[in-house]
């Protein structure tokens, strides 16, 4: 495994364990309709944080798991920024985790 896959493995686990200490972290996944969204973040038929359990983690989970290339362009950081505040909960080391992954992806790390 690459560096970057083993950096990029480390921070989608603690992005998963932060959702779940938020609060944010859903037991039954969003309708099959909702998931075929084809907007940036399904941002019409998803909460930002549905949008990072459902498709973002095991769309980055499975090219992890092949060991295929990583996007090398990533800006999600802004997303959880908005997300967070909008939802009014303390998130501030959400998106610390959102720079870190938009850091190892963009290789700025």
């Amino acid at each position: 495994m690459s560096p970057q896959h083993q950096q990029l493995t480390a921070v989608l686990s603690d992005i998963r364990a932060e959702l779940q200490h938020l609060n944010r972290w859903q037991s039954q996944p969003p309708s099959a309709e909702a998931l075929a969204s084809q907007q940036p973040f399904a941002v019409e038929t998803l909460s930002f944080f549905e949008w990072t359990q459902w498709i973002m983690l095991p769309r980055f989970e499975a090219l992890i798991q092949q060991q295929a290339p990583l996007p090398a362009n990533c800006n999600i950081a802004p997303m959880a920024e908005t997300a967070v505040q909008q939802e009014g909960i303390d998130g501030a080391q959400l998106i610390t985790l959102f720079h870190r992954l938009d850091q190892i992806l963009n290789g700025t790390h």
